[in-house]
């Protein structure tokens, strides 16, 4: 069981490829073979919003997570104010 002391830090960013996709990286759950190669893929992006996620309901929280990167890709227009206010309840700081 996770506790509320935990926090996972994420960052949402745009790739910066023709398609332009939106991706998460959780950078606290890196593991030692991919944390260069996930790491250097957001580097690579454009930074559209980061945070930290609450331990305890992380579950919860990537989930609502992958539904704000659908509507992104979808085409929905957020901006990053929208993106907190939909994920307020996970966030922490």
């Amino acid at each position: 069981m996770a506790l509320e002391s935990e926090k996972v830090m994420f960052e949402i960013y745009r790739e910066s490829t023709y398609q332009g996709r939106y991706k998460v990286v959780y950078f606290t759950e890196l593991q030692d073979h991919n944390r260069e190669y996930e790491i250097n893929r957001a580097m690579a992006g454009d930074h559209f919003f980061d945070g930290f996620i609450r331990g305890f309901r992380k579950d919860e929280a990537k989930k609502a997570i992958d539904e704000v990167l659908q509507r992104l890709n979808a085409g929905e227009s957020m901006a990053p104010a929208d993106v907190q206010q939909e994920l307020q309840t996970f966030l922490t700081s």
